[in-house]
């Protein structure tokens, strides 16, 4: 097989940043991608609609000209969210979930939750309004070691979540752990996950061995090999509980080299191209468009795109560094060769 077309795919969890780095954001998103869930962990954070319909006028001003790529808005939640926040943010018709994040446990969540046991009546709420919840799925505290971190959320708190709400639609974005896998499994058809490429590409010994290789350090953090193996047989399985999540979030070169690196690996610059050498490895390329482009909108009750990509199978190297407004940007696997190439539209 020397191309491969597919129904356009959506991108169920994206970080654009703000300002000036949506130059280079939602031109990456809109390249290959119908539709994005925007993360609303700005500074400030996306709390409220009208700061949501603030941020989504900022990102329809960087669309590229002819682009339909549509952003779909998050709502951020905080120890103040209440349930007449859900019921407005629900009514509106610009938001489709809200972001759970245990404060301090990623970049810009120090005004998350503090004490996840407090928002019943907002998840009342959100399974009542059919909000989706996208969870940062982590514990923070210090006794637990960064690599158990998934894995005693979902112990300490996901599996009372599903029970107490059974209607409530819940996303484990960027599920890191062979235990994550296992609970989207076997749980109700209400619960799935979002799956990055990094995650699937890289383990903790590709970050780790030879010297710190801080392009690769994300949070959650990559897990070792055996939870890498998990994640890549969900994705590839064609099961409709996992789909694209990039989790793509850039941070400028200086902040990543840095003696405290920020954590995110940005991949828009060749997101599907990154997925499809994981699907050709595991001879499951038949399987990337459920995964890319049906099992998303699927479970976000959301219609199909009708347009269609391509990929070539053509070598060719990825960029070293990209313009990040004035500064610049080392992209995932920067100067690897991979296998597959987006073909441009209209080409």
């Amino acid at each position: 097989m020397d191309e491969l077309t597919l129904r356009q795919p959506d991108d169920w969890h994206v970080h654009l940043r703000d300002e000036d780095a949506l130059a280079t954001t939602v031109p990456a998103a809109a390249r290959a991608f119908g539709r994005s869930i925007v993360m609303p962990n700005l500074v400030p954070p996306v709390t409220t609609l009208d700061r949501a319909r603030a941020y989504y006028q900022r990102i329809i001003q960087r669309r590229p000209a002819g682009s339909d790529w549509q952003p779909l808005m998050v709502l951020y939640l905080t120890d103040n969210t209440s349930p007449s926040d859900i019921r407005q943010a629900s009514d509106s018709d610009l938001i489709y979930g809200c972001k759970y994040y245990p404060a301090g446990a990623t970049t810009n969540s120090d005004s998350g939750v503090t004490d996840l046991s407090q928002l019943g009546e907002v998840f009342a709420a959100m399974q009542e309004a059919g909000l989706v919840l996208q969870l940062h799925g982590e514990v923070t505290d210090s006794d637990v070691d960064i690599f158990d971190r998934e894995a005693v959320f979902i112990e300490r708190y996901l599996e009372d979540i599903v029970q107490q709400y059974p209607q409530l639609k819940i996303i484990l974005e960027h599920v890191t752990t062979e235990q994550g896998v296992d609970f989207v499994r076997r749980s109700p058809a209400n619960v799935a996950a979002t799956i990055t490429p990094q995650h699937l590409l890289y383990n903790r010994n590709d970050m780790l061995v030879g010297g710190m290789r801080p392009h690769l350090f994300c949070l959650p953090v990559l897990k070792r090999d055996t939870h890498q193996r998990a994640l890549i047989e969900a994705a590839t399985s064609g099961d409709k509980k996992f789909f694209l999540g990039t989790d793509s979030a850039p941070h400028p070169r200086h902040a990543k080299e840095a003696e405290c690196c920020s954590a995110g690996c940005y991949s828009h610059h060749a997101a599907l191209e990154l997925y499809a050498e994981v699907f050709e490895r595991e001879g499951a390329l038949a399987q990337l468009e459920s995964f890319a482009s049906i099992n998303g909108p699927e479970f976000y009750e959301l219609p199909l795109n009708q347009k269609t990509v391509s990929l070539k199978r053509e070598d060719w190297s990825l960029p070293a560094k990209i313009d990040y407004g004035a500064e610049e940007l080392v992209p995932l696997a920067a100067g690897e060769t991979l296998r597959w190439r987006r073909v441009p539209s209209g080409a």
